[in-house]
């Protein structure tokens, strides 16, 4: 089961996925993720994905989604914390060449 969080300071939206992000998740956190970006406007979203536990190529999908959001939007993007096996999934289809990832949470 996936949990999102999300915290908001100075122009930063922070919006956490923790648990399982699959196929089954991928849709409400986009579609959670979108409502969060309209409750709090922001100047940045960092998504943490320090949380979770696993995720499958669906997690590419959302994580695309929330980047041409904001680049749309002229907001910056951040993935932060991604674990190792997301982290290797992410690194096989080349999202690190497009987008920032930070460690750490």
């Amino acid at each position: 089961m996936l949990h999102i969080t999300q915290a908001e300071r100075d122009g930063t939206l922070m919006i956490s996925l923790s648990g399982e992000l699959d196929h089954h998740a991928a849709r409400a956190a986009i579609e959670q993720a979108e409502d969060l970006l309209v409750l709090y406007p922001c100047e940045k979203l960092i998504l943490n994905l320090s949380g979770l536990t696993f995720m499958d190529s669906s997690g590419l999908a959302v994580v695309l989604h929330l980047h041409r959001t904001c680049a749309r939007s002229g907001y910056e993007f951040i993935v932060r914390g991604a674990p190792p096996q997301p982290m290797r999934v992410f690194e096989a289809a080349g999202l690190p060449q497009v987008m920032i990832f930070e460690r750490g949470e």
